[in-house]
């Protein structure tokens, strides 16, 4: 009887693995949710990155003057721009800050360490465009207007033989070692006739800056045309920042085809989509709160709700002056005019990190710098911009740190404020705690580090490039025009 039991506990003990084991293998047990039915905390835990490959990017050798010469005028503008010799970042303030993702992404490409936790980046710089997944354009097409264009509607007297001058200065790239090639004096003819013409129509009304800044514009679209890999994709692969939302603004259509970097798409939407493009955070112009270690971060800020700002904006930024007759004199709350300047972005610190919610309202297109420096100082952001596009959406749910309103809710009176004063603590802390663990994909920095702004961005590019290579594989066999168009 006792041979019979134990031969019969041994085949247990043989079949039970074997049956476990056949139905992982076929699929039909589901371990998982057994698992950690037993350990709930680990089926919460933010599921770890695989070790994807980085994103290989072919960068364009562009002359200086059309990036870091922007920065520096006496940087060289003959010799190649390189990890030695690129110009740290100098604005701290203003609009050159604000959109200066151009930057950061071109810096990102020189570095070739890694960082201390010794991770790999999200992209690396190849020199063989075959091998390349995407192609970046280094053109700092925000900065050129920025430094450039000071008012949309400039009208001083130019002299012409000057524009002549300017022309002459930019047009002397990619040469051969015999002189001008055949092919760039094409493109150099093409310019000079597009200028004069310019200065036909315009009766010599522009700037020497604005036309400068459009002669720029159009030789960066030669050069583009003239390049075999634009061409063998049509530009699909190529990666160009337009952060700011007059960057680029006169050619835009000429390259529409390629992964635009944008803050939002207020002013672009007939020739920008979600699909297609990037929305990268503005770099915030507030200092980050490193240090925040109050026993009670709920209680310790006493200001339910802070906007400091322009309040008289354009297009969707209209209602900010809405707003400011709503929320003036609200208890607990502040909302007041402000400028971008030194004793402003000191208030603004202050305020934002003595308050639990932070007030993002549209601006003259439905996004702002405001947002991120919310999320740095650990203010929850209530964000009232109907046709926001957010940064990094893929990988982050802005719901678990953010509030969101209609235009229309936040213009009933006393519906948002009551709305904010009805969130339980529990549900703030939960928010601030949420914060507190994303900031560091809202940092530009160089080197760059582990998942930082510049890196989320190009792991949003490499998340385009299986339609990019379904697109540009399709447009080759096609005999007819797409009928998906």
């Amino acid at each position: 009887m006792q041979k019979s039991i134990n031969r019969s506990l041994i085949c247990l003990s043989l079949c039970i693995p074997l049956i476990f084991c056949s139905l992982f293998l076929a699929g039909t047990l589901d371990y998982e949710s057994r698992f950690f039915y037993f350990f709930p905390q680990l089926n919460n835990a933010t599921p770890c990155r695989t070790g994807s490959p980085p994103l290989r990017v072919y960068m364009y050798d562009l002359p200086p003057r059309f990036n870091v010469g922007l920065m520096d005028t006496t940087f060289p503008g003959n010799g190649p721009v390189t990890a030695e010799n690129i110009p740290a970042w100098r604005w701290n303030d203003g609009l050159r800050k604000q959109h200066s993702v151009e930057y950061w992404m071109m810096a990102s490409l020189f570095y070739e360490g890694n960082d201390e936790s010794g991770l790999t980046r999200d992209a690396v710089r190849v020199r063989d465009p075959d091998s390349a997944d995407v192609f970046f354009v280094p053109f700092f097409s925000s900065l050129s207007f920025n430094v450039h264009v000071r008012n949309m509607a400039e009208s001083n007297t130019v002299d012409e033989k000057l524009q002549v001058v300017n022309f002459l200065q930019i047009t002397e790239t990619y040469g051969s070692a015999d002189g001008v090639t055949e092919e760039a004096e094409c493109r150099q003819n093409r310019v000079l006739k597009t200028v004069m013409m310019m200065l036909i129509v315009f009766k010599s009304s522009l700037s020497s800056a604005l036309t400068y800044c459009l002669l720029i514009l159009l030789e960066m679209v030669e050069i583009l045309r003239a390049s075999e890999y634009w061409k063998r994709s049509g530009g699909r692969d190529h990666v160009i920042p337009l952060h700011h939302p007059n960057a680029f603004r006169h050619y835009r259509n000429d390259i529409n085809a390629a992964i635009f970097i944008v803050a939002d798409f207020g002013r672009i939407m007939n020739i920008s989509r979600l699909s297609k493009d990037v929305v990268a955070p503005y770099p915030h112009m507030l200092q980050s709160y490193i240090g925040e270690d109050h026993e009670d971060p709920y209680d310790s800020r006493e200001i339910l709700l802070f906007f400091r700002g322009r309040t008289h904006r354009k297009d969707e930024g209209k209602i900010r002056t809405q707003l400011h007759k709503l929320l003036n004199k609200t208890k607990d709350s502040i909302y007041e005019e402000g400028n971008a300047s030194e004793e402003g972005f000191k208030a603004s610190t202050e305020q934002m990190r003595s308050s639990k919610f932070c007030l993002h309202p549209a601006g003259d297109t439905p996004s702002s710098c405001r947002l991120f420096d919310a999320i740095v100082s650990h203010c929850v952001p209530v964000i009232v911009s109907d046709r926001i596009e957010l940064p990094y959406e893929s990988e982050l749910d802005y719901k678990e740190f953010s509030i969101f309103f209609s235009v229309q809710e936040a213009l009933k009176p006393g519906y948002m404020v009551n709305e904010l004063r009805g969130i339980p603590k529990e549900r703030w802390i939960k928010m601030w705690s949420k914060l507190k663990s994303i900031t560091h994909h809202f940092e530009f920095q160089y080197p760059p580090k582990k998942d930082d702004a510049v890196n989320m961005i190009w792991r949003q590019v490499r998340q385009k490039v299986p339609e990019i290579k379904l697109a540009v594989h399709r447009s080759r066999r096609l005999k007819i025009p797409d009928w998906w168009t």
